[in-house]
């Protein structure tokens, strides 16, 4: 087995950045799994990890590392609206409108702002 190096760890997220641009996410997940590994706190593996997830419909993977950014990063507005989405996705319509309006009250982004429905009492 080849030892691990930072430089076999970059090479490998860009990788899986371009999986996941290329519609497997299931690639991605298995170059960022030893990643993360090496590397628990790296948010941009983490990230890119649950977008893989969710991309995959696997939601509850993709709820727990976004619930783990957010923790580490309560203000990472982009964590709040995925998070939504995934929630969302999972039929858990409460828990998704309390992020989108999180996200779009970090970062007032049209497509938050949306989401968010203010002006709406659901």
């Amino acid at each position: 087995m080849q030892e691990r190096s930072p430089e076999t760890d970059v090479i490998a997220f860009r990788a899986a950045e371009q999986l996941l641009a290329a519609r497997d996410p299931r690639g991605a997940i298995k170059l960022l799994d030893p990643v993360i590994a090496a590397h628990p706190e790296s948010r941009a593996a983490r990230l890119l990890r649950a977008r893989a997830y969710f991309a995959a419909a696997q939601l509850r993977s993709a709820e727990q590392e976004f619930l783990h950014i957010i923790e580490r990063e309560p203000d990472n507005a982009y964590a709040h609206f995925a998070l939504a989405r995934t929630y969302e996705r999972a039929n858990r319509p409460d828990r998704a409108q309390r992020h989108f309006r999180l996200a779009a009250a970090l970062d007032p982004k049209p497509e938050y702002l949306r989401a968010a429905k203010f002006d709406s009492d659901e």
